[in-house]
């Protein structure tokens, strides 16, 4: 009996278009003989729409829609209403795949929601999701691992209200150029390069509307390395892969807009270095209590050839030029299949 599978999509982050980019991709790839695909876009405001088809989510038609979704947190219920011409249908569900990114669907929220549903579901629990999703809560937990990372400042959105202070703090903890970041946001939005006070400055402020707590971090100089994270009933390290950015760093532009970003998945790396990059990944994974899927992305720094931890994304990108599958895909694992292993360890952990 096919199960039927819940794809959640949209939200309401800044990674709303690629969050729908990624649901085509998992959509399209799910063995249609094993599973019965319910479609639930979530719009920017906050309805929850039911979508018909994939073509819905490709040309924008699904925001249209005038089916209301409604996620049941009762755990004997375990489904979705429906809600149409006045009537209520209920659909039975067996689990759900979240293709959200960013804030209310990777930073614990929506997990929230559907352990309260007793819904198994795709991904890392509410813990991992939160503590990865927040920067500064990451750098915290990785200091205690002996894990190199980069130096850092933590503001408060209302220490901005005394700029001129805040500036003075950031440039007696670090040195120009400077990364200044908004702590819960994803594919590098809200991200700024720092040079000098004045775009510092710009930078906290545009930082500011992503999020109330900020982090300047120092510069890092060297080449940018990706690894992948597959656990169910055992848990698996990919290869290394490389970023090529088009921009002067990996802003969400250079990522999603640029054709000339790349991405090399057999990169040349001085013996040893993907060893330690992949034993990095797993011990952090581990750290936050992953589950599932992520993607951590170190440094190399261009001297010393040192491994600087970077990020964990918990839910990453799915998109047909998303390092994640790409690198599983290096693996001999196609997007078919590595699908069909997040559903298999997402019912693993549930039956557990």
């Amino acid at each position: 009996m096919k199960k039927t599978i819940a794809v959640l999509f949209g939200g309401q982050s800044s990674e709303h278009e690629v969050s729908c980019v990624s649901a085509v991709t998992i959509a399209a790839h799910m063995d249609a003989e094993k599973y019965e695909q319910i479609l639930i876009g979530i719009t920017k405001e906050g309805d929850w729409l039911k979508v018909d088809s994939i073509s819905q989510i490709e040309d924008g038609s699904w925001r249209n829609s005038s089916v209301h979704a409604v996620l049941s947190a009762e755990a004997t219920t375990k489904s979705v209403i429906f809600l149409e011409g006045g009537k209520a249908i209920t659909r039975k569900l067996d689990l759900v795949f979240p293709a959200l990114h960013g804030l209310y669907g990777e930073d614990g929220t929506i997990q929230g929601i559907l352990e309260l549903a007793r819904l198994p579901y795709v991904g890392c629990g509410v813990l991992a999701s939160s503590i990865a999703m927040d920067k500064l809560c990451t750098k915290m937990l990785v200091g205690t691992l002996g894990i190199r990372q980069a130096q850092y400042v933590s503001i408060m959105r209302d220490e901005l209200n005394d700029m001129e202070a805040v500036v003075e703090k950031v440039e007696a903890g670090l040195s120009y150029p400077m990364f200044v970041k908004p702590c819960n946001a994803g594919s590098s939005r809200g991200v700024s390069k720092v040079r000098n006070k004045e775009e510092l400055r710009e930078g906290l402020s545009l930082a500011a509307e992503h999020d109330r707590r900020l982090l300047v971090e120092e510069m890092i100089v060297g080449r940018e390395l990706e690894c992948a994270v597959l656990c169910g009933d055992e848990c698996m390290v990919s290869g290394v892969g490389e970023v090529l950015a088009a921009a002067d760093f990996y802003d969400y532009d250079a990522k999603y807009h640029s054709a000339e970003s790349q991405t090399d998945l057999a990169p040349v790396l001085p013996e040893g270095k993907e060893d330690e990059i992949r034993e990095a990944a797993a011990r952090i994974f581990t750290a936050v209590d992953g589950y599932g899927l992520s993607r951590l992305d170190f440094f190399l720094t261009e001297d010393t050839n040192e491994v600087v931890f970077n990020e964990i994304n918990t839910l990453p990108g799915f998109t047909g030029i998303s390092m994640y599958p790409m690198l599983w895909e290096k693996k001999g694992i196609s997007k078919q299949e590595l699908i069909d292993k997040l559903i298999a360890g997402a019912l693993i952990r549930y039956n557990r």
